[in-house]
């Protein structure tokens, strides 16, 4: 965490921000946040997470104080504050304190600096492992603070040499814990339609492909996949050769997907000058 955040409605010493200990973000989980990156100290994609920072908050019925505007402002001065040429900025809407500890009220905005650590070389060469879970994350479309499965089932991903989860339910995939899930077969990209976060850089990616199919997947066909990979702010493309005990492909990272990676490093460097 950088040494400045925006808290209580200015800018203050990170270590200093807090909250009470009966908001519905502590006592429920109910909150939602949003997560994007800053490269040469422009925020990449502004303009796009805003759009779902906004909606998320409206649709969770939780007072957004400030506009598109002066979030924007506020995301600028956190930017000179901290010196931020490189790294993240969260940005988290509390549930609020409730007259009946459960309904909705007016929550905290906290927006906070962070540093950015991308997963290693390593993983981007060699792919990674997903270990299936039968499970579809509550109002899917909206990016809400309530993570508590997927932080319990970390414990089992790391026994297991695994990176993430691959969530499915009666046969059909979705996406990862913090991550879109997509495959390739016969040349062309196929990523899950339903009970998903609509990721800012799926959206991305799926401009930058020339065959792209937005539908149902299914759990059998993703093993029976030439390639896979997964896409989010934090890890932009990461492929994904192992589910289960199931190689996907021939156990390496596939063609399509390491183009993909190269335009989408491209699409970054002409959106941060």
């Amino acid at each position: 965490m950088k040494p400045f955040c925006f808290a209580d409605g200015e800018i203050i010493e990170s270590k200093n921000a807090t909250i009470h200990p009966m908001d519905l973000g502590l006592i429920r989980g109910y909150g939602i946040f949003d997560f994007f990156r800053s490269v040469n100290y422009k925020p990449l994609f502004l303009d796009h997470y805003l759009d779902r920072f906004i909606t998320s908050a409206e649709k969770t019925y939780l007072p957004l104080a400030y506009n598109r505007e002066e979030l924007k402002q506020i995301i600028k001065e956190l930017t000179d504050k901290n010196d931020m040429e490189q790294g993240g900025f969260r940005m988290v809407l509390s549930g609020g304190l409730s007259d009946n500890h459960f309904s909705p009220a007016k929550g905290k905005l906290f927006i906070f600096p962070e540093t950015l650590l991308f997963p290693s070389e390593e993983k981007y060469s060699n792919g990674i492992k997903l270990l299936s879970l039968d499970y579809v994350r509550p109002i899917a479309d909206i990016k809400t603070t309530n993570y508590a499965l997927s932080v319990w089932d970390s414990i089992r991903w790391k026994k297991e040499g695994a990176e993430d989860a691959l969530y499915h339910r009666d046969g059909f995939v979705s996406e990862s814990s913090r991550s879109n899930f997509f495959i390739v077969k016969e040349g062309k990209v196929i990523t899950p339609n339903k009970d998903i976060l609509l990721g800012i850089t799926r959206k991305h990616i799926l401009q930058l492909t020339e065959k792209v199919d937005i539908r149902p997947v299914t759990l059998s066909e993703v093993f029976e996949a030439e390639e896979a990979f997964i896409s989010s702010t934090t890890k932009i493309l990461l492929p994904v050769t192992q589910i289960d005990e199931h190689k996907i492909g021939n156990g390496k990272p596939g063609p399509i997907s390491l183009d993909l990676l190269e335009k989408f490093k491209l699409l970054e460097k002409e959106n941060s000058y």
